[in-house]
């Protein structure tokens, strides 16, 4: 079964968390997928994603640009794995699809938004019910990351 995992933004925005799981995925050489409610959110982080920092950027591009298919890291509008990825992260309120194409499958959901905090445990139960390995994580005063399930 596909490890899935929640990350509750509490202290950080997604634009500030994403990038360092985005590099510890690249890290073990896995392609990634991030899928993103709109074409503005896309927007958003397509720009942070080159600039996050000075020193460095995190190879990506977008389901709309050519070569999608060969990209490391794929930010996409739809459900579609386009780029063979092996860990998907889902942003807002979007769904797992199709877990089991994944090793692994990140929501990552604004702890301040109810909408998304009410579809993470919904998915939670979803998930659990089709026995997948879930595991919860919760930002700290400090935003790393503690396991709490």
């Amino acid at each position: 079964m596909t490890e899935v995992s929640f990350y509750h933004l509490t202290e950080k925005r997604l634009e500030d968390a994403l990038p360092q799981l985005l590099e510890r995925s690249l890290a073990r050489g896995w392609r990634v997928a991030v899928e993103v409610p709109d074409a503005e959110q896309m927007e958003r982080l397509d720009q942070h994603l080159w600039t996050y920092q000075d020193e460095s950027f995190l190879p990506h591009g977008t389901d709309a640009a050519p070569h999608a298919a060969l990209q490391p890291v794929l930010l996409t509008g739809t459900s579609d794995n386009g780029n063979g990825a092996d860990i998907r992260f889902l942003t807002g309120t979007a769904a797992a699809a199709a877990p089991e194409a994944y090793q692994r499958i990140v929501f990552l959901f604004d702890g301040l938004d109810p909408a998304q905090v009410e579809h993470a445990r919904a998915e939670w139960k979803r998930l659990k019910a089709a026995g997948h390995q879930l595991t919860y994580w919760q930002q700290t005063a400090d935003g790393r990351w503690e396991k709490k399930a």
